[in-house]
């Protein structure tokens, strides 16, 4: 059977995510789940991979549920390792759980799928001209994705709601934020859940797009 890498920027496995690319798979690919931050402690990367003033903040879940806050550039470099872990197992294609945007990751002959690259132009032929929200795990990352957006026409209306503390009233505060700013809700990170979609749609009464559902369905093409 064909092997799908999958990198989380946390722990895995990731039981949350995993099963929404796994449905979409339907048994064609055995998926190969392999983290950043595999074998690390939270005190460890606390210390080691938290952020300093300027860097590029992201966010992911550890296999005991808890959420960490990191520095994409103190992260980096062990992301590209377990690329080549990956690649030098024999898998061909590798799937990076993260929405977030990584500049210079590489492969020799293996296809690295990147949301960054794929989401954005997705979600504009979704959106057309109509108004354009997004909810992000993390205050600090509002102003940091906007770049992402920009190049295909799009200008974001952002909101804050974290996939790993489970506050149903954060989903819904941020939906209300929205609900008379936008007409297409995205929720931006690979952490989100269907229970996360369903939340905000009925909050906002608004269409709601998941982004690891759009990566699940796209790759599950290429398989």
């Amino acid at each position: 059977m064909e092997k799908l890498g999958m990198i989380t920027i946390g722990q895995a496995p990731r039981t949350d995510v995993a099963p929404i690319i796994e449905k979409y798979l339907d048994n064609r690919a055995e998926l190969v789940q392999i983290g950043v931050l595999d074998g690390m402690t939270k005190s460890y990367i606390e210390q080691n991979l938290h952020p300093d003033a300027g860097d590029y903040v992201l966010t992911s879940r550890l296999t005991n549920g808890d959420s960490v806050v990191m520095s994409r550039e103190k992260i980096q470099p062990i992301l590209q390792a377990k690329i080549d872990q990956l690649e030098q197992s024999g898998i061909k294609q590798i799937l990076l759980l993260c929405t977030g945007v990584f500049p210079g990751l590489s492969t020799s002959t293996s296809y690295l799928i990147e949301p960054d690259h794929i989401i954005p132009p997705t979600v504009k032929a979704m959106v057309g001209g109509r108004r354009f929200g997004v909810i992000v795990p993390l205050e600090e990352q509002m102003e940091s994705l906007r770049p992402k957006y920009e190049p295909v026409g799009l200008d974001p209306i952002f909101a804050v709601a974290s996939p790993y503390h489970n506050n149903e009233a954060n989903f819904h505060q941020a939906a209300m934020e929205l609900k008379d700013q936008a007409d297409v809700i995205l929720l931006d990170c690979m952490g989100y859940t269907e229970a996360s979609r369903e939340l905000v749609a009925r909050a906002s009464g608004l269409p709601v797009v998941l982004s690891n559902a759009i990566m699940a369905k796209l790759v599950s093409e290429m398989i």
